[in-house]
């Protein structure tokens, strides 16, 4: 059962652990992956592509069966309440009693943009082939050469994409930052966050939950792993 609804200007919690560890293993992973490709620890980027992977569709799974904040149709809006919202940011107006108490509209479309360029990315590499066949990922066997090659290179372009929308999602959370007086990075460590809205709290799905979803996406990144 939902708990009552939350006061004006009360903290409030917002991101179960789930959603919140998923979050910082992207962020990790991903360095991780872009050091050791550029360093030439062709084992670590392996590794870390892997468990990447695995964090990716756990996250994706958990926009559909995991706590209502982290859940796609909590936030994700259509254009025009997009478009509304950005309207509403452009003239500085804030948001009001019946503001979400997750992403805004154009946050779910920076998540949207993100998750899809990892999962292109994680699946690109899957398939690349080194030039020297030395690191190529786990699933090239099954392409040819040539194919494999535009694998990588498509591996290698989707990076630069990701490198742009790192950098406009820095950019977003600057600003809200320091125009909007907004801290967005706290909350996503801690859980929680100031919030005026008068929305029911929100659910959370259990640990377990999250748990078993974890195990079976792990199991299956290492089962195709292994088709090597």
């Amino acid at each position: 059962m939902r708990a009552a609804a939350s006061p004006a200007g009360v903290r409030v919690r917002v991101w179960d652990l789930p959603t919140r560890l998923a979050h910082w293993a992207i962020v990790t992973l991903f360095a991780l992956c872009w050091w050791s490709a550029e360093s030439g620890h062709m084992r670590w980027h392996l590794l870390s592509g892997y468990a990447l992977l695995g964090v990716v569709w756990f996250r994706i799974a958990w926009g559909f069966c995991g706590s209502e904040t982290s859940r796609f149709r909590n936030f994700v809006r259509g254009p025009r309440a997009t478009a509304h919202y950005v309207r509403k940011l452009l003239r500085g107006e804030r948001d009001g009693a019946a503001a979400p108490l997750g992403h805004n509209p154009l946050g779910a479309l920076s998540i949207l943009a993100m998750l899809t360029l990892l999962v292109l990315q994680t699946s690109f590499g899957m398939f690349a082939v080194d030039i020297d066949g030395y690191a190529s990922g786990p699933l090239s066997r099954w392409v040819s050469f040539h194919t494999g090659r535009v694998f990588a290179h498509l591996h290698a372009f989707n990076f630069n994409l990701l490198l742009v929308l790192v950098a406009l999602h820095l950019s977003a959370i600057t600003y809200y930052r320091v125009v909007r007086k907004e801290r967005l990075v706290p909350a996503m460590i801690h859980g929680r966050k100031d919030s005026r809205s008068m929305l029911p709290a929100p659910y959370f799905a259990p640990w377990w939950q999250a748990a078993l979803l974890a195990a079976g996406i792990f199991a299956c990144v290492a089962l195709v792993v292994h088709l090597r």
